[in-house]
């Protein structure tokens, strides 16, 4: 039997760590609801409505992980890993929807009257639950940063979220022991619900800047790093870089200066040859497309190409790239210089 390759191995990894989240939701959501069932608390309900949420946004991570698994078509050139934001939006609007279900809980628990009973044993069941939570959101956001997967980074920053939840909720019924006034109860599940409002508000936010392709200044960053170490020997200046990542597939996109004695030839198999080395380097699904531009003469200052037939200037050094001019969609032009 063949082995796996490395891209079929980290799909898999990333499947085996949303099924762990989804099981080991489905447990917890099973024991909140028990601990609310014995304490009949409004905080330990909305901590079990937030667990509901896991639930569910488990499931559809898992769905999202498998259609984002899927290779790039004819209809996808990309792939299909921008489902994988989809999936972290729609899981922040469940939290904020799982924030507002508190806050209704909250309402009806002051009107009525709050009453909680047996708080020791809700106090060891939510404590336990959150220190479950702590170790599997650790672990999820560990897999989701390694393998490239921001469902499992949303998903584990949830869970997360979510122990710090359970802690407050621990805290709330402690107050409530030591006290005797039951009205901390629903308060401690109001400042849950705000918690997990913001929260969500973060998740979606961040998801809808990837769909929209916002500019990434780390990923920019990291590409430059990479470049930096080809810039030398007719590989000129970056400008018009552009990057984007759809799940875990990359695409950058950039300007190549080069001398513009050279020939198509030459010059594409230059391009061709770091783009790969660039991508490379970054250990990283994707590609690089450069268009090559000529110097126009403009960087001979910066160029360290020796024997240039067409050189106007002595050769100075190699200046570091810069993210304000890699982005920059134009070249100097006419006696513009660095």
């Amino acid at each position: 039997m063949n082995p796996e390759t490395p891209v079929a191995e980290d799909a898999r990894i990333r499947l085996r760590a949303g099924l762990i989240s989804l099981v080991v939701s489905v447990l917890l959501l099973a024991a909140k609801y028990q601990a609310y069932r014995m304490t009949g608390s409004t905080a330990v309900l909305s901590d079990a409505l937030e667990s509901i949420v896991n639930v569910v946004a488990a499931l559809f991570a898992l769905g999202g992980l498998l259609f984002a698994g899927r290779p790039a078509d004819r209809n996808h050139p990309y792939g299909h890993g921008k489902i994988e934001f989809f999936s972290a939006a729609f899981e922040g609007g469940l939290i904020a929807f799982a924030s507002v279900l508190i806050v209704y809980e909250v309402a009806l628990s002051l009107l009525v009257g709050p009453e909680v009973r047996q708080i020791s044993a809700g106090i060891l069941i939510v404590f336990g639950a959150g220190l479950v939570n702590l170790g599997l959101g650790w672990y999820l956001v560990r897999t989701g940063r390694r393998y490239q997967s921001l469902t499992l980074v949303a998903d584990g920053q949830h869970v997360i979220a979510d122990f710090w939840t359970s802690v407050g909720v621990v805290a709330g019924l402690l107050l409530v022991h030591l006290t005797g006034r039951a009205w901390l109860d629903p308060l401690v599940a109001l400042l849950v619900a705000l918690s997990l409002l913001w929260t969500g508000f973060r998740l979606v936010r961040h998801a809808a800047g990837a769909l929209l392709d916002e500019e990434d200044p780390a990923l920019l960053s990291r590409v430059l790093t990479a470049l930096q170490g080809y810039v030398g020997h007719g590989v000129i200046r970056i400008h018009h870089l552009r990057a984007i990542r759809s799940g875990r597939f990359h695409h950058v996109e950039a300007h190549l200066v080069v001398p513009e004695f050279w020939s198509v030839e030459r010059a594409h198999d230059v391009s061709e040859d770091v783009a790969a080395r660039v991508i490379r380097d970054l250990g990283v699904e994707g590609e690089m497309v450069f268009h090559t531009d000529p110097c126009h003469r403009t960087y001979c200052e910066v160029c360290d190409l020796e024997d240039c037939p067409i050189r106007r200037e002595p050769f100075l050094k190699v200046t570091p790239l810069t993210l304000e001019e890699a982005v920059q969609p134009d070249m100097p032009q006419g006696g513009d210089r660095l």
